[in-house]
């Protein structure tokens, strides 16, 4: 049994942050916040949050994570374009050595951020596994499937034998989705396919839906329905669904979504980039619908930094369209925590409670731009960055102190991740 304390700490509980707390846990779960005197010397280990603040694990709802090795390779595209010109065909070339390796370097940038679970859809899945096994994150995986590719067939097989062989591994860490492109990109009956693979291994589905404009357009013009309406026809909707991007959706999709308990994972980041737009947020929270941040493809990892880019994305979202678009820093924090573990599909963390799984974050608030100390919550959503992270527990182990990974070789991971990103980019060329 392993018992560790983190004393006096100021922690994000319950929507709200309290100074000056204590924090209990034995092995892998929350186990109390006791006050007055402490024992100290009953722990294995003791951390000192002065001028820290404690909060759950980030979650990152929606990665790719081995396109790091894509990051800065082809920007400033529309996605299509971007898709079919460059990622496509160069992740034809792309093989388990690269993705273990750039899947590591992800692992790393997440941890360094305060990033505890995260949800991937890729390919080489068994090597992604394997490095979230090895560096002690918490993650949901789903092997990407496309349909309309002779590949298609085969991805079915390898999403299936995922979940058989990694759904619970890693001390329940790792849990498994099948994973469907999209509908422009997996056509109905292999979608079919995908939903009866859903029911006979109860697993849950994690899908791209009405990220542009011209998706939402051209799957009127083939099935006559949005494709939220059209995914729910075919029934995927039905299984337990994770759903990236959401933009291009309207009254009667949201309805839908709320009806059928669609988790959205919304990535503000790419959308900004890639000009898709910005999601409805407001809309679907009013819908009680749950929605938590991603970072999607290349660009990063880090979900902190989110939270100003989904600022920044709202801003020009109202700046074009003079919508008095507000999310307030409370729904932000949440989005990057309870909600973002509730889009995943956990009850047991994203929350600093006592049972829940002690995966935790501390922050460092020294830094000059924690100051003035006038409200703890708006500077947590809008001041702090990935460099404030001192310290990330995963599952009650620490994986990253005093800005030190504990389970990495950080330069071997850098080195590998150059490595395999010449032997790629030699390949295509």
């Amino acid at each position: 049994m392993s018992k560790t304390l983190i004393k006096n700490v100021a922690v994000y509980r319950d929507h709200a942050i309290t100074e000056g707390q204590n924090i209990t846990v034995t092995d892998d779960r929350i186990t109390g916040f006791p006050t007055g005197a402490i024992d100290t010397s009953v722990y294995d280990t003791v951390i000192d949050g002065h001028d820290m603040l404690a909060t759950p694990g980030f979650v990152n709802t929606h990665t790719h994570i081995a396109m790091t090795v894509f990051r800065s390779y082809a920007d400033d595209m529309q996605l299509m374009d971007w898709l079919e010109k460059k990622i496509w065909p160069a992740e034809d070339k792309l093989d388990s050595d690269v993705v273990y390796a750039q899947t590591m370097l992800g692992i790393a940038e997440m941890l360094r951020g305060g990033t505890t679970s995260f949800a991937d859809m890729y390919f080489f899945m068994d090597d992604v596994a394997k490095a979230v096994a090895e560096t002690g994150i918490r993650a949901a995986l789903s092997r990407g499937m496309t349909g309309c590719t002779p590949s298609g067939p085969q991805a079915l097989i390898e999403n299936k034998q995922l979940y058989q062989d990694w759904h619970g591994a890693a001390d329940g860490r790792i849990t498994v989705m099948l994973g469907p492109h999209a509908p422009y990109t997996c056509p109905p009956d292999y979608l079919l396919k995908v939903v009866d693979l859903a029911h006979e291994l109860h697993a849950e589905i994690h899908t791209h839906l009405s990220e542009t404009q011209g998706e939402v357009e051209n799957i009127r013009k083939q099935y006559g329905k949005s494709p939220i309406a059209w995914m729910d026809e075919l029934g995927i909707l039905d299984c337990g669904c994770l759903a990236a991007h959401c933009v291009w959706v309207d009254d009667d999709d949201l309805a839908i979504m709320a009806a059928k308990h669609v988790r959205v994972a919304h990535n503000p980041g790419s959308n900004l980039k890639l000009a898709s737009g910005f999601a409805p947020i407001q809309k679907m929270l009013e819908k009680g619908i749950v929605v938590g941040l991603g970072t999607d493809g290349a660009s990063s990892n880090n979900n902190l930094d989110m939270l100003e880019e989904m600022r920044l994305a709202a801003l020009v979202h109202k700046a074009n369209t003079l919508d008095p678009l507000v999310i307030p820093a409370e729904t932000a924090v949440d989005m990057l925590t309870e909600s973002g573990a509730k889009a995943l599909g956990y009850d047991d963390i994203g929350k600093l409670q006592p049972g829940f799984k002690a995966d935790i974050t501390l922050l460092d608030r020294s830094g000059l731009h924690w100051y003035p100390k006038n409200d703890m919550m708006s500077l947590l959503a809008y001041s702090a960055n990935s460099f404030d992270v001192d310290t990330v527990m995963v599952n009650g182990n620490i994986l990253l102190r005093h800005k030190e990974f504990t389970t990495l070789d950080i330069e071997k991971v850098k080195f590998e991740a150059e490595r395999t990103k010449q032997k790629l980019f030699k390949s295509i060329m």
